[in-house]
């Protein structure tokens, strides 16, 4: 928080947990994982107890790649959660065999 750099770098990976970065007001995502829970804790870091920033979340996505597609389909995963999840319940009430195949995509 203190440190003379303005800057840290950090995979989603291993940054996904166990860490709390309020120091930090910018999370910058530049790779892209197929479960978008996965992005979204990561960028969580920064919101945590002592912020005292807004924090801005962007994320990098090259067009015409497979970054685009990813993001597209994570798109879709957060669009059908959703829609599924009633707002306050934490896991699904239901799911349609037809809403299954559009997850797996088959």
């Amino acid at each position: 928080n203190e440190g003379e750099g303005d800057l840290f770098l950090i995979s989603l990976k291993a940054g996904g947990t166990g860490l709390n970065l309020t120091g930090a007001d910018t999370v910058i995502l530049y790779d892209l994982w197929w479960n978008p829970a996965v992005e979204q804790q990561a960028a969580d870091r920064a919101y945590r107890m002592g912020q005292k920033n807004t924090v801005q979340v962007i994320k990098l996505v090259a067009q015409g790649t497979i970054e685009e597609k990813m993001h597209e389909l994570q798109e879709s995963k957060k669009n059908l959660i959703a829609e599924v999840i009633e707002p306050g319940e934490e896991k699904l009430s239901s799911i349609t065999e037809e809403e299954i195949r559009d997850i797996l995509m088959i």
